[in-house]
């Protein structure tokens, strides 16, 4: 007679019950052969329906084996059970277990896609299954679209998308009328006809009678196996494979996989919107947040250096003396406008200014105050970035012919000509006991540390030299690095330099890059730590993530249970759900730096002179963080939902 297709000897099933079991099946001996029509009856309770579960493989006997076609089931792992399930078994549930996101033609589909099948073949027998099954006007129409009779059917067409050769129908007309019921039961007939081996599982025994052969449960014991007529040799149609081969087809199978995953986490994003919104929410405002955080440090860092800029980037300040304060300073003379004429040649240098000073109280008409009188170069406001408000600066022809040309700032503009209606620019102002001409304003700048509050005037060297202070000895030279070489370098030159016109070090360097590189690290630490407080909101955002996950796996328990019975492998399961967690993230991502570009378009508008600076770089990084979080955080709830036992995820629907 040959091997049985399905074979069970000594069969038990018992389930946990308080601090003992509940034995379901007891030493169930059953051997079914191929094309056979086997109707399994018993009462509610009777252990029927586990039974179907066992043979489908969609649990484990607690004993005993299990063969089909020679094959102990027990040895196999959950993949290998879901290969079974796939290759071997259809399914036609009483509550039809479609998936509604999906039209009848996606749900015909689904076991071939777990198959590996191409996209064309499957689709193409999906509308062939339904056509056959007087489908063919319905194949676009969701589950909710259709009657409890035509859902039937679209669940008979799956199982028979893989060529099943076992078809297990769980009480198939029990939600069904009359006539949708025999209109089922016509189907399975031609099935088994055709050659299928038929198992039906109900407890009306009308629907038990059209099979050959009838098998009694109670109690969770066979008490009845009768048959209804001889054994006769049935044709068997020949299986229409749609498996892609293996070896040749594996790269394609995973891709088709990989779609149908991807496309099934979009239309559960779409299902759900409100749920997915607010799921994205916290990515949203954690992206967000790090990509204006790192433009608002950028931003400021570029503040920071234009301000430093404004008072002179890249100069360094040389002293006589040894250093502030040294009591001997005033009595060193070596310091002298020939250092700075030989600093000038030097090819690190962009531009040179000695400088003296003095404090002296100015007039005009009948106001006066006390101002700083500065004596620098022509070169000084290149070197200290200052800009001009009105006027011109004064030249080395000034500097030269001792001019008495003055540069004042905007303070002493302010006060001096407070009440002068035109231009200062002409003016003649008296410092000290000189009479000097106003030639140029100077527009505001930042002054960097003290009073912003002081006065200053600005003259040649050379004339508060000869008018004021009466010496050729100065009080310090600017010397403005060039661009392309190194501060610390060119601090290190101009030490070596003077040590040798002088024969000893009787001066000090005060190099203001030191300062531009301490304000720009503490802006950078301010950066940091507001970063690192949007990065906490990013992983509260990726919790919210891995709570609504594993919400929405515990809403789709019977999804996942449906596609474990046509064949999903637990990696199937995984990818899915870890898929929609990534696009959810992704989405959420990418919709944080639109809100991050959105905000700083409209600070824009709002007429500040401080920019946000956006980088490539931090945006990429978001968009990958972004994703991080989604494999990170959904990878748990992806995996419980993978490890789902498929009759328990069934029986929970």
């Amino acid at each position: 007679m040959g091997v049985p297709l399905i074979e069970l000897k000594g069969v038990c099933r018992a389930y946990p019950a308080g601090e003992g079991t509940i034995e379901v099946l007891k030493g169930i001996d059953l051997a079914i052969g191929r094309g056979e029509m086997v109707a399994i009856v018993g009462a509610s309770g009777s252990g029927k329906s586990t039974l179907m579960n066992l043979l489908g493989c969609l649990d484990r006997p607690t004993s005993g084996s299990y063969r089909i076609a020679g094959r102990e089931t027990s040895d196999l792992g959950p993949d290998a059970l879901a290969a079974l399930r796939r290759e071997h078994f259809g399914f036609i549930f009483q509550r039809y277990h479609l998936l509604s996101e999906l039209t009848a033609l996606g749900n015909v589909e689904i076991p071939s896609v777990y198959a590996g099948a191409p996209p064309e073949r499957r689709r193409d027998r999906a509308a062939a299954l339904l056509a056959r099954l007087g489908m063919a006007e319905r194949t676009g129409h969701r589950p909710g679209q259709l009657s409890g009779g035509q859902q039937q059917r679209v669940s008979i067409a799956r199982a028979l998308m893989n060529g099943a050769e076992v078809i297990l129908a769980d009480e198939p007309t029990g939600a069904l009328d009359t006539r949708s019921g025999a209109e089922v039961l016509r189907i399975l007939d031609e099935l088994h006809g055709e050659g299928r081996t038929i198992i039906i599982v109900t407890h009306d025994m009308s629907v038990a009678e059209r099979a050959q052969r009838i098998i009694e449960i109670r109690d969770g014991e066979i008490v009845a196996d009768r048959r209804r007529a001889p054994d006769e040799p049935l044709p068997r149609e020949e299986k229409e494979a749609v498996d892609a081969t293996p070896e040749a087809a594996r790269w394609r199978a995973f891709a088709g996989r990989l779609r149908e995953a991807f496309l099934m986490a979009l239309l559960a994003m779409q299902a759900h919107r409100l749920r997915t919104f607010l799921t994205m929410l916290g990515i949203i405002i954690g992206i967000a947040s790090v990509v204006c955080v790192v433009a608002l440090g950028e931003g400021s860092r570029r503040r920071v250096l234009a301000n430093i800029s404004d008072l002179g980037t890249n100069t360094l300040e040389i002293f006589a003396g040894k250093t502030f304060g040294d009591t001997r300073s005033g009595r060193i003379t070596t310091l002298v406008a020939a250092d700075a004429d030989a600093l000038a040649r030097q090819r690190y240098v962009a531009a040179v200014t000695p400088t003296v000073s003095t404090q002296k109280t100015v007039r005009f008409g009948a106001i006066e105050a006390n101002a700083l009188v500065n004596g620098v170069g022509s070169g000084y406001f290149a070197a200290r970035g200052t800009r001009l408000a009105q006027g011109r600066f004064f030249d080395q022809d000034s500097v030269r012919t001792r001019a008495l040309d003055a540069v004042i700032d905007e303070n002493t503009r302010k006060t001096l000509f407070k009440d002068l209606p035109g231009s200062p620019i002409g003016q003649v102002i008296l410092v000290g006991d000189v009479f000097c001409r106003v030639v140029g304003v100077t527009a505001a700048q930042q002054t960097g540390f003290g009073s912003s509050q002081n006065l200053s005037v600005y003259l040649p060297y050379t004339s508060v030299q000869t008018r004021f202070l009466g010496s050729t000895a100065l009080r310090s030279v600017t010397v403005k690095v060039a661009d392309e070489v190194s501060v610390d370098l060119a601090e290190q030159q101009v030490t070596r330099f003077l040590t040798q016109r002088h024969g000893t070090k009787d001066f000090f360097i005060l190099n203001t890059d030191d300062i531009r590189k301490t304000i720009t690290s503490t802006t950078q630490t301010m950066t940091a730590l507001v970063a690192a407080i949007a990065v906490i909101s990013l992983l509260v955002g990726g919790i919210g993530v891995m709570n609504i996950m594993l919400v929405s796996v515990s809403e789709r328990v019977g999804e996942i249970g449906v596609r474990m019975a046509v064949g999903a492998r637990q990696s199937d399961i995984l990818q899915q759900f870890l898929i929609e967690a990534v696009l959810v993230c992704l989405v959420g991502g990418v919709a944080g730096i639109a809100l991050a570009l959105a905000f700083g378009a409209a600070f824009a508008l709002t007429g500040s002179n401080f920019e946000l600076v956006y980088s490539a770089t931090s945006i990429v990084a978001a968009v990958l963080c972004s994703s991080g979080i989604g494999i990170v955080f959904g990878y748990l709830p992806a995996r419980n939902a993978s490890r789902l036992d498929p009759v328990a995820a069934l029986s929970r629907d």
